[in-house]
């Protein structure tokens, strides 16, 4: 298979060219001929102008690379090789959504064929590929599993922001039903990946090491958040509590935070749903979940009452969010939680304002029902909820230029403490 790619005989395709999609599309595409293909038109018409929708790959990612854009699923029927890259979100109920999956996985059937290889790259349960997913290639294909066509996983580990820990800098885990498709998957991608390949002993342990690597990250921070919780009632700043225990040359450096994003605020419910189904209720992971999905919700409170002790009248103060995204320096807002900050401010009868210099105000606006303001005039309060770039240097000086005299400034990350001498000033 790989030589036929090499040599163009034959075609790899990317189905979803988000975060994840599009840079494994254009990486491939500078040694073989790829289709690439996602259901926004708009969005296609984009990368053809070799602009990334998703703002964080540059116009030379484009460049030297053998790739057809289409938003015209038949056009799949062209190649050979296919990788599945769509969103797996959960629902407002915190449960998997796996209707752009499986759509697309429907889509890949409908023109699969014999001799045909499936890679999944997007995070699932364990199982989810084998029980859901290969069912659907057989009934739309009408070929059969593993003698007509196979199947792998390999799970992305797209860091979106980060410059360092780039795709083909990652090790990649690869999986196959058998251990033929092992061989011919981890020989794809090793055409790519400099980093090296770590071949699972099954596609249901690629799928469990994709969903622990987050759910690992997701408890930790949530330890951070609760002791957060604690130090904060005896007046002590967690901030410097860590750095005294990071002096140990053992101690796991986690700190508290808004967790959001696709993978960290996601993937653990994926695992917990998984567990629930086989009769296993989650202690710690839903735990962990419980607490940082709460603390948007205990930041805008702790403002509230520090701005009632500071005489602030609550009812139409106003309140200013410095950063709208899941985290720094990148333009996504999937499942921020500064939503929550916002909403939670917004119950107060505040009038709350979000400011954000990598933000879409119309995404926001789509997503959370508001969009982004210009910072203007004096606040009661002022939150800097992701620390962007732009906001690091930033002094008291300038905070006190927008706040009012009683005004209240709340460090999520704890970034200022050092810097806060006179303002009322409150981090996690």
């Amino acid at each position: 298979m790989l030589n036929e790619l090499l040599s163009k005989q034959k075609k790899l395709s990317v189905i979803g060219l988000g975060y994840v999609g599009l840079p494994i599309a254009l990486e491939f595409a500078r040694n073989m001929s790829v289709i690439g293909f996602d259901i926004k038109a708009d969005r296609v018409e984009l990368m053809k102008k070799g602009i990334d929708p998703s703002n964080e790959l540059e116009a030379s990612a484009f460049e030297g690379c053998d790739i057809q854009y289409t938003c015209n699923a038949e056009d799949l029927k062209d190649a050979n090789f296919h990788v599945v890259a769509v969103p797996t979100p959960i629902n407002d109920h915190n449960l998997p959504d796996l209707r752009p999956l499986l759509g697309a996985t429907k889509a890949v059937g409908k023109i699969l064929k014999k001799g045909d290889y499936v890679v999944f790259e997007s995070t699932v349960y364990p199982g989810c590929t084998e029980e859901d997913c290969v069912p659907i290639l057989e009934q739309e294909s009408g070929l059969k599993f593993n003698v007509d066509f196979k199947v792998g996983f390999s799970p992305e580990r797209i860091n979106p922001g980060d410059k360092e820990h780039t795709l083909t800098k990652i090790l990649k885990i690869v999986s196959g039903s058998d251990a033929e498709s092992l061989e011919v998957i981890a020989d794809v991608y090793s055409s790519i990946i400099k980093a090296g390949i770590h071949k699972a002993s099954s596609i249901k342990v690629a799928e469990a090491a994709k969903i622990i690597e987050n759910t690992q990250r997701d408890v930790n921070i949530a330890l951070m958040n609760e002791l957060s919780l604690i130090f904060n009632r005896m007046d002590i700043n967690t901030f410097e509590v860590l750095e005294a225990a990071g002096t140990k040359w053992n101690f796991l450096k986690f700190f508290p935070g808004l967790v959001g994003g696709h993978c960290i605020g996601v993937d653990p419910y994926y695992l917990t749903y998984k567990a629930n189904q086989l009769g296993y209720h989650s202690k710690i992971i839903t735990g962990g979940r419980f607490i940082n999905d709460s603390m948007g919700g205990y930041v805008a409170k702790t403002l509230v009452k520090k701005m009632i002790s500071d005489g602030n009248k609550i009812n139409g103060a106003r309140v200013l969010i410095m950063g709208a995204t899941f985290k720094e320096n990148v333009s996504d807002i999937r499942n921020s939680k500064v939503a929550d900050v916002y909403k939670e401010l917004k119950s107060f009868s505040i009038d709350v304002e979000v400011a954000d210099p990598h933000a879409s105000s119309e995404e926001l606006l789509h997503e959370y029902g508001y969009g982004l303001s210009e910072i203007s005039g004096k606040y009661n309060g002022v939150i800097v909820a992701v620390n962007h770039e732009e906001y690091v240097n930033l002094d008291e000086d300038y905070f006190k230029s927008i706040l009012v005299d009683n005004g209240v400034f709340v460090d999520v990350k704890g970034s200022y403490r050092d810097k806060i001498k006179d303002l009322t000033y409150w981090s996690l």
